[in-house]
């Protein structure tokens, strides 16, 4: 009887364990490749279904930490920042001044300043 109750609290736990695991943005996909660093978890109404990725700081068409085909494509072309796990051109904990040009044209499309990124 104790080993069916003490079955029963671990499956419990492994299941609130998976739930917790598998909450975030709800992209699987991750940096690199390689599998290196997962993409940090968006805010609530990020759905990567708009223009703007709010997480990285740039358009969701290029943005190479949510998408592993991007992320591909600037590894061959040799822009990729290995310290960070994201393209240089889109590093900006090398650079910070590189948000300036993906900000200008979130301000050029909305009239205002963009959200800032995660981890930034």
């Amino acid at each position: 009887m104790e080993l069916m109750s003490w079955v029963r609290g671990a499956s419990f736990s492994l299941l609130a364990l998976a739930g917790l695991l598998a909450g975030g943005c709800g992209k699987t996909a991750t940096t690199g490749p390689e599998g290196g660093q997962k993409a940090t978890p968006a805010a609530a109404t990020d759905d990567h279904s708009g223009w703007w990725c709010i997480e990285h700081g740039v358009p969701e068409e290029i943005c190479a930490q949510c998408n592993t085909k991007l992320a591909a494509e600037y590894q061959q072309k040799g822009d990729w920042c290995k310290e960070h796990n994201r393209p240089e051109s889109q590093c900006f904990l090398c650079n910070p001044k590189r948000a300036e040009k993906f900000a200008a044209e979130y301000e050029a499309k909305y009239g205002k300043k963009p959200p800032k990124p995660e981890g930034t």
